[in-house]
């Protein structure tokens, strides 16, 4: 791992530590174990993805559009 690999996870790995003192899953419960953890992190890329998703979708990125919306 080089050193830009080394500060990624380190980065994440902090944000992660800091979000999990207010962490709660989609049912409202609180992360409480190992299990919990692993839904919470599938809960959140989740979340990245259609946000990911939607904005590709508004704004036309490589969609050929060229940027604009869509009628």
């Amino acid at each position: 791992m080089d050193m830009n690999e080394r500060q990624i996870a380190l980065s994440v790995l902090e944000s992660l530590r800091e979000d999990l003192t207010y962490a709660r899953l989609n049912n409202g419960s609180r992360v409480l174990d190992v299990a919990d953890l692993r839904q919470y992190i599938y809960e959140q890329m989740s979340r990245i993805r259609t946000a990911s998703h939607v904005a590709q979708t508004l704004y036309g990125h490589s969609n050929g559009h060229n940027g604009q919306m869509r009628p």
